[in-house]
């Protein structure tokens, strides 16, 4: 699994991270600026649990 986070609809409200500090990392701006990056299977559910409080939906889910 790989999540793919679209920095131009994060708006810094750390809600994946909040959730799920492990997987998502924050900028010191509070911004998630991550590159698109492979989860481990030990991390998958953290990171959808992430990626669906994002208000934005700015991260992306992609199941290889």
């Amino acid at each position: 699994m790989r999540i793919l986070v679209d920095t131009k609809k994060c708006s810094g409200q750390a809600r994946c991270w909040t959730l799920s500090p492990d997987v998502y990392h924050l900028n010191d701006d509070g911004y998630n600026v991550m590159p698109e990056t492979v989860v481990p299977a030990s991390m998958e559910r953290a990171a959808r649990l992430g990626a669906l409080e994002c208000p934005e939906r700015a991260i992306t889910i992609l199941d290889d």
